[in-house]
């Protein structure tokens, strides 16, 4: 049989037998039609088929051979530099499919997602990793985690490098968080941006199991002997232990109104303090607990209607805060007056005035008052 009668001869030899590469043709058809291609921003893998001056052909069975070219090559040369024929690789599809029926790859941005999925699961772990501090602002420290510019605030840095200054002056906030440059601090990553290109850090609970076993030696109610570690406006910290420190609000310094925490304690203080909360790792005490409440001489005493006479210590936004013994404060609202300023031309600071209770809650310590002409 010659070549010509062989190429002449049917494909189809029975009417119930099909060839098999018609056959194969047919469902590799089929096949085509029903794997969707992946979707762009998908991250692919596949195994370099073909390396070119300035491509790189990746298969991505059973999707079609991905190509990564032009700008996309351009941006990851470094990368393209270390990859060898045969090796697996990830990349971002960037196009579905082009004009050559490629699906377009990028490489770069599939290592920044790669990246991005690592920072994720170090803060779903709360890995603690030691990073160098780049720089710093008014409002925390720069760093920098594979490439990615992190940011570390000051209220998550421990307190031995809480930036306490008087005054709470951002320029000299800024002089003593400079000092932290170059320094390497054990961190963790609590937010991912990765919209902004950018990570939080934290440096407070950087081990939390550590933290937990420190914590679990002190409960609500334990009166414990501590040392003043800092003080700002909002309060006092004070060190119970090495590796724990705990706040002292400004709130919970007197019964009496405490203007500025500097005029009570200084730094090295050593003071008595009662837990009064540990919740979320943190432990909160008060020095005023330790006191006697003075509202408990007035329990039964006093009550709605009745005529006291009182000192006017402050202004707020509410209104006048008028004492009638040290620790025992009641407010005068603005409302009670035609305006604010009418309020404070009446009732001066320093002055003594009578007043009308209108509400007396000694357990809360509450009570509001009405100025008597």
């Amino acid at each position: 049989m010659t070549k010509q009668d062989t190429a002449a001869k049917p494909i189809v030899t029975d009417q119930n037998i099909v060839d098999p590469v018609v056959e194969n043709v047919v469902l590799k058809s089929i096949v085509d039609r029903t794997i969707s291609k992946p979707e762009v921003d998908t991250l692919v893998e596949g195994s370099v088929i073909s390396l070119k001056k300035a491509a790189v052909y990746v298969d991505l069975a059973p999707y079609g051979t991905g190509i990564i070219y032009g700008r996309e090559f351009i941006n990851a040369k470094d990368i393209i530099k270390k990859i060898s024929i045969g090796d697996i690789i990830k990349a971002k599809v960037v196009e579905t499919e082009n004009e050559e029926g490629y699906i377009e790859l990028s490489l770069k941005e599939a290592k920044q997602a790669l990246t991005w999925n690592e920072a994720e699961k170090a803060k779903k772990e709360k890995i603690v990793m030691s990073l160098e501090i780049k720089d710093a602002n008014k409002g925390g420290l720069i760093l920098d985690w594979q490439g990615i510019q992190g940011f570390l605030p000051a209220s998550q840095l421990k307190a031995d490098h809480y930036p306490r200054v008087l005054d709470s002056d951002k320029d000299k906030i800024l002089k003593e968080l400079k000092k932290l440059v170059g320094q390497h601090m054990s961190v963790m990553i609590i937010s991912t941006l990765p919209k902004e290109g950018k990570l939080i850090f934290s440096e407070k609970d950087n081990n939390p199991e550590e933290k937990k076993e420190i914590l679990s030696k002190y409960s609500v109610g334990e009166d414990i002997d501590c040392t003043v570690a800092g003080i700002v406006d909002f309060g006092v910290f004070v060190k119970l232990e090495d590796g724990l420190e705990g706040l002292v609000h400004i709130s919970e310094l007197d019964w009496g109104l405490v203007e500025n925490p500097r005029t009570m304690f200084k730094i090295g203080d050593k003071i008595r303090t009662k837990v009064i909360e540990i919740k979320d790792g943190k432990i909160s005490l008060s020095v005023k607990a330790l006191k006697e409440n003075p509202w408990k001489e007035f329990e039964g005493k006093l009550k709605k209607g009745d005529i006291i006479k009182g000192v006017v210590i402050k202004y707020n936004k509410h209104g006048a805060l008028i004492s009638i013994k040290e620790g025992v404060a009641g407010l005068v609202h603005n409302s009670t007056f035609p305006s604010e300023t009418k309020l404070r031309e009446k009732l001066e600071l320093g002055k003594n005035y009578n007043f009308q209770i209108t509400l007396f809650e000694p357990k809360d310590q509450k009570m509001t008052l009405v100025h008597l002409e």
